[in-house]
């Protein structure tokens, strides 16, 4: 039986997750699950899986769940607490999905433990990727991704010489935003571009996936992840995210990966790889779906997907400025402090401003990302 710990449990990835475990009792066993604050639904999970630690990131909220247990389950509290459970887990896997930078800290610590991550967090590699993956290779650990796109990819290319690959097609929905005018998009209401047509995600995710700058994150992940120059990663929108990425081949054979949009289907396989297990989710009906679109994104439109390329080919601490910036953007339109447009703006005037240093250390990487924390709030107070 493999051991689980959930880091951001109470999440839709860390709630799905729980769905795949509850399918098979048999194989799946939880041992650890964390939150930053919603002990409501931690507490109705420490009880139904029967869990002896869990970690509560609001230290407040860490203290409530403690008096409603009666100390009967060892909670642990606040960033520090969070590496704490990792560090005493038994768990066999990780599954990562807590959002942000913030998984940063937690996924290295599960990587120098030695211990296998199912990924669903991309701003970690995108803010840190060569040092982490150095750590994985050197731990010889497994990251296994989550996300729908980059588990295409891994299943396209496992058993496959990655010297004979060509092209990455990165598949996009177009997200909430792909047929709205250009000329609306600078004043759109936040209530539009939370109302995605296929995935139920949360907010920061949403809004990336407005910006195309989630796919523009979800290239920089798969060249850490698949050690992949960015010339070979092209981005396709693809509205009825059935493909949910494909792989190229030098003799023009071209590999792709089709489910539901279901992201329990790849929960399940990071799971339970290198098996393949039957679940009871409904598969492609292909007579009902009779037709599948693509198109190239709109660059202009769309520019924080352009920044994220530039980002790719300069590399150094530039990812991570662009993530960082992006971070304090989004959470600024979330916060309505500034307008839609103002996002990109806000990325490009501060990877402008940005000296890159081309082979950081850790603690370049976390001066830059400080820093470009400190430059996206300026920005934002002059637009907003």
């Amino acid at each position: 039986m493999k051991k689980i710990a959930i880091l951001g449990s109470t999440g839709s990835i860390g709630q799905s997750t729980l769905d795949v475990v509850k399918s098979f009792p048999g194989r799946f066993r939880v041992v650890g699950l964390s939150t930053n604050s919603n002990i409501a639904i931690l507490h109705k999970q420490i009880k139904q899986f029967s869990i002896g630690s869990s970690c509560v990131r609001n230290k407040d909220s860490a203290l409530s769940l403690k008096k409603r247990l009666k100390n009967k389950v060892k909670i642990f509290q606040g960033e520090t607490g969070l590496l704490q459970l990792i560090r005493k887990s038994n768990a066999d896997i990780i599954v990562l999905a807590i959002g942000g930078t913030e998984a940063f800290f937690p996924l290295l610590a599960a990587v120098e433990k030695g211990m296998d991550v199912a990924l669903a967090n991309k701003e970690a590699l995108v803010m840190a990727g060569p040092v982490l993956m150095k750590k994985v290779a050197k731990n010889k650990v497994k990251l296994l991704p989550i996300d729908s796109e980059q588990s295409a990819i891994w299943q396209c290319l496992n058993g496959q010489d990655p010297d004979r690959l060509k092209v990455i097609y990165l598949t996009a929905s177009g997200g909430p935003l792909r047929g709205a005018p250009e000329k609306k998009l600078k004043n759109i209401s936040i209530n539009r571009v939370l109302n995605h047509p296929r995935w139920k995600m949360g907010k920061k995710i949403t809004v990336d996936s407005a910006t195309l700058m989630n796919k523009g994150l979800e290239v920089l992940e798969a060249m850490y992840l698949f050690n992949v120059a960015p010339e070979k990663i092209k981005v396709l929108i693809h509205p009825e995210a059935i493909i949910h990425s494909m792989v190229e081949f030098v003799d023009g054979v071209i590999m792709a990966q089709l489910s539901v949009t279901d992201m329990r289907i790849p929960i399940q396989y990071a799971l339970s790889y290198p098996e393949r297990l039957i679940n009871r989710l409904p598969g492609i009906d292909f007579f009902k779906l009779k037709k599948l679109n693509f198109e190239e994104p709109d660059y202009k439109k769309f520019p924080c997907l352009k920044l994220a390329y530039l980002a790719a080919y300069e590399g150094g601490t530039l990812p991570t400025v662009l993530n960082a910036a992006n971070e304090v953007a989004v959470d600024e339109f979330l916060k309505k402090r500034i307008k839609f447009g103002s996002i990109p703006e806000i990325i490009k005037r501060v990877m402008h401003r940005h000296k890159n240093k081309a082979r950081p250390y850790l603690e370049d990487i976390l001066d830059a990302d400080i820093w470009a924390r400190i430059e996206a709030a300026r920005e934002a107070e002059r637009l907003g």
